[in-house]
């Protein structure tokens, strides 16, 4: 007798396993989770190839510089580099240099889905 309730019980428990797994197993396709591709990128920055003169806003002079656009306020920036290379350089100081930007403008994009 004790030998037949462990094996209506062991086959019981395997049931419920079994019907756990097939749960868990169909639940991808019963509900798939939507995929997306990830379209944002952490920093969605446009950078104008090549070196542009820049303007200072307040109008005190100009300096070389690169152009970054931020697409997704539309503010554009200006990174100067002091010359015409295409990064920060400054050959009087030894140590690696940094570009500090300034503001240049702003592009409407929201009024382009009007």
């Amino acid at each position: 007798m004790k030998i037949v309730k462990k094996d209506a019980l062991t086959n019981a428990l395997l049931a419920v396993i079994a019907m756990a797994l097939i749960v868990i197993a169909s639940r991808p396709y019963v509900s798939p989770v939507p995929v997306a591709a990830d379209s944002s990128p952490a920093h969605a920055f446009y950078i104008e190839p090549g070196v542009q003169n820049l303007r200072y806003p307040d109008g005190t002079g100009q300096v070389y510089g690169k152009v970054v656009v931020d697409l997704r306020s539309g503010k554009i920036w200006g990174f100067p580099t002091g010359t015409v290379d295409p990064y920060p350089s400054y050959p009087l100081d030894s140590k690696p240099s940094v570009s500090k930007p300034f503001a240049l403008g702003r592009y409407a994009f929201e009024d382009t889905e009007k």
